[in-house]
């Protein structure tokens, strides 16, 4: 799987071909969201998650934490049972890629270890500059940037949540898929 991935970046990062970003489409329970990833400034990142939606779409996943204001997590727990799904290794941390986590962009959820990325992103509903690497932290690592479905977004923020932040109606990723490369 290393081999495949790094044959990837390295195709991404010199093929004549890679003239536009790659763009994946977002299905949820409340609508679409279509995204441009950015393997210049994140190779490894973004080519973790084109792994896992190669591997099964991100499907029947949730969002499962959501902070009105701050941001939207999924895809780390099935929605049907709520366990956690498989996940590949994780990943080095790229967050010193110079992208800040403005509203709108997609990033890495983590655990307080930076290079403990794997399966799980958040999408910012708001401009979280304090997520952001320097020189005294890491950051978490920004891949992509939401073009259109922002209302979408906006709409998840909102719903009612119950402890750990969880919404009290599953909000539904049914398929992340790849739509340019």
């Amino acid at each position: 799987m290393k081999l495949l991935l790094s044959l990837f970046i390295l195709f991404l990062s010199h093929s004549s071909f890679a003239t536009e970003n790659p763009t994946v489409m977002m299905d949820t329970s409340k609508g679409q969201i279509t995204i441009e990833l950015f393997p210049n400034e994140a190779p490894k990142t973004v080519a973790n998650f084109l792994a896992y939606i190669e591997k099964d779409g991100y499907e029947n996943t949730n969002f499962h934490r959501v902070i009105n204001g701050f941001m939207i997590q999924g895809g780390g727990f099935s929605a049907d049972t709520g366990k956690r799904v498989d996940t590949l290794a994780p990943i080095e941390n790229e967050s010193t890629n110079g992208v800040s986590n403005k509203r709108g962009t997609i990033s890495m959820a983590r655990t307080n270890a930076p290079h403990s990325a794997s399966r799980q992103f958040f999408i910012n509903h708001k401009d979280n500059a304090f997520l952001d690497a320097n020189v005294n932290k890491w950051g978490y690592a920004v891949f992509g940037q939401v073009t259109s479905g922002m209302e979408v977004v906006d709409s998840i923020a909102v719903v009612q949540t119950a402890g750990a932040d969880k919404p009290i109606q599953s909000i539904v990723i049914n398929s992340i898929k790849l739509l340019t490369k």
